[in-house]
Parts: C-alpha cells; structure tokens; sequence
C-alpha cells in the first residue's frame, strides 16, 4: 500500500482529496451517459451456473418474459434455493403452491414426471405460466409484461378489470419489485447510468479509513466502530438512504452490473470463490477509481485501499435505491 501513497501524493489528507478530485471528474464526464438495461441476456454469473441454461431456454418461451425477468422471479421467490418451503406451503425453487402446481406443473425434462423439487421442471412451469398468464391479458392496455406481473400477483381477471396494472399497492409493488431485479440479472447493453448516491457513500467510507476490522461489525459503539466488509458497504450506502442487505451477495443484485471498463466510483466490487455464481460471493468493496477500492479486507487488517484487480474479482452493481429495495428480505428456508 506504501506505494500507492506515493503515487496519489504521500499522505492520506492528499489522498482523500485525490478521489473527491475522481468523484467529481468521472461523474462530470459521465453526465452525458444514458443507462441501457434492456437486454434480454443474463449478466455473467448473475444466475448459478447450474440454473444458467434453463433460464436462458425458457426465458424466451413468450414474448412477455425474457431470462432475465425470469431469473428475477426465481431469486426473488426462492433466492435459488430448489429446496425452498414456505410458511404457505409454497414449495421449490418457483415456489408453486401445490394446488398451482397440479395445474400448471410441466414435464419440462421430459423424464415422464412432474416434481416441483426439480429445478428441470420447476424453471419451466415458471415460465409456461408466465406466459399462459401474458396470454390471458395479452388485450389489456399497457405493457404487456406489467399486465403478465400484475397477473400473477393479483390474478388476470382483476388486470383485465382495471384495464391494466390494478390499484393495489402490493399488485403494484410486485411489479416495481420485479422489473427492478431483472435489471440486476440484465446484462446491459452500452453503460450503466451513474449514481447520484455513489459520492456521498464513498465519503463515508473514507472517514472510516485505518478503522480496524472486526468479521460481522456493523460500525457500532460497542464494536468500537469497526466493520467487516459488507457491513462498511452496507453502512456507507445507508448513510445516503439507501438500504442494502447485510452479506455480500445478496447486495450484488442491489443494481445493474457494469463492465470492468466501465467502472465510477462507488460501484461495489465483488470477489467470489466461483466465478460462475453470485452466491459464492465472499468479499465486496466500494470502487474509487483508478482501480483501487475501499474495504475492510479482514481480520488483523484495516480499513484501506487496495487493488481490485485479481483472480477472484467477479464483478461490479452500480448500486440504486429502487434495485436495493427490490431483494427480497426474507427468503423461504428448505
């Protein structure tokens, strides 16, 4: 790390003002950029290399769905679990409850079952669903994938009804919630639209900077103000309204997922143990330019800058408030 000071100006008053000087210059060169996440691909990683070819298959059995949207629904209704069970008997990764099931559950391995426990079968009927639902609406004013949510949620007859999304918060939530997360599964297409958050959480993060780390800190008194590493990401986006989950991979999907080339400042940065799999995450860290990042690294460290650059590194979330509010808080255990 010596040589880093050396280079941004030998010492950390120099340095601070270094990446304030980066903040300001990369987003004033960025103020031009328009986001494009309407690409039907899936991000590298963002769905477990397992689930990977279904999703990319059935994500395109209808016109109202694509892989992302339906990687979307899978995360959010299970968070990939295929042993997934929830209080209302809601069952697999799709989590059809069993009378849902029995109607539309397919054989979508063609082994000569229907097994809602299979993800081979599950990941389909989720789609053929979806896409019998968007049949149902597909006369409904408006967009026909919000019209086919809106469904699934509230029922088609009440979309077709209200001619559309209908007037009821949670119908209307679940629609925000998904097409929020399927951006997170998106592979964009041109650059991610900047943050307007990112300055502030960088900030934070600086003041905290030689901070001892301490595996599951929070930042609290009683900790002596140390954090581990999701908790200081997850502290510095607080800190500019935004709430992000409290472990690394799950605040991967808080937000769509630029290219290494296309870093800003504070993008999160994430490093895993399968480079094929956003839940093998291990470590994240708060990009400041250059292609150094802030994090509290682990235990006998402290918070500091250090090189993003290495075998591990899986990739970046351009962090937003609606993309963190969207992942699900309490996912159905197996």
């Amino acid at each position: 790390m010596r040589k880093y000071w050396v280079v941004v100006g030998g010492g950390i008053g120099l340095c601070l003002s270094f990446v304030g000087l980066l903040v300001v210059g990369t987003y004033s060169a960025a103020a031009g950029i328009a986001g494009a996440n309407g690409s039907v691909g899936l991000a590298a990683g963002a769905v477990p290399a397992r689930y990977q070819p279904l999703v990319e298959k059935w994500g395109t059995l209808c016109a109202a769905i694509n892989p992302a949207l339906l990687a979307a629904q899978l995360y959010q209704e299970s968070g990939w679990n295929p042993r997934a069970q929830s209080a209302a008997a809601a069952q697999g990764i799709a989590q059809f409850i069993p009378g849902t099931w029995a109607t539309h559950g397919v054989d979508g391995d063609g082994d000569g079952d229907r097994d809602v426990w299979d993800p081979a079968d599950a990941i389909p009927s989720a789609a053929s669903y979806d896409c019998e639902l968007a049949g149902y609406v597909k006369d409904v004013p408006g967009d026909p994938t919000d019209n086919m949510l809106a469904s699934y949620n509230a029922g088609a007859y009440r979309v077709i009804r209200a001619g559309g999304v209908p007037a009821i918060a949670e119908t209307q939530n679940y629609v925000k919630i998904i097409r929020s997360l399927e951006k997170s599964f998106a592979k964009p297409v041109g650059r991610v639209a900047p943050s307007q958050q990112a300055a502030g959480a960088i900030y934070y993060a600086q003041q905290k900077l030689n901070t001892p780390y301490l595996w599951g800190g929070n930042g609290t008194a009683e900790q002596g103000g140390r954090f581990d590493c999701s908790g200081l990401t997850q502290a510095a986006y607080r800190s500019v309204g935004i709430e992000l989950p409290r472990v690394a991979n799950d605040q991967y999907n808080a937000g769509a997922h630029p290219a290494r080339d296309e870093l800003l400042p504070g993008d999160l940065v994430f490093f895993s143990d399968d480079l094929t799999n956003s839940r093998a995450i291990h470590h994240v860290g708060i990009y400041v330019g250059g292609g150094y990042m802030i994090n509290a690294p682990y235990t006998g460290a402290v918070i500091r800058f250090d090189k993003i650059d290495s075998p591990d590194y899986f990739g970046a979330t351009r962090v937003t408030k609606d993309g963190a509010a969207a992942l699900p808080t309490a996912l159905p255990q197996a």
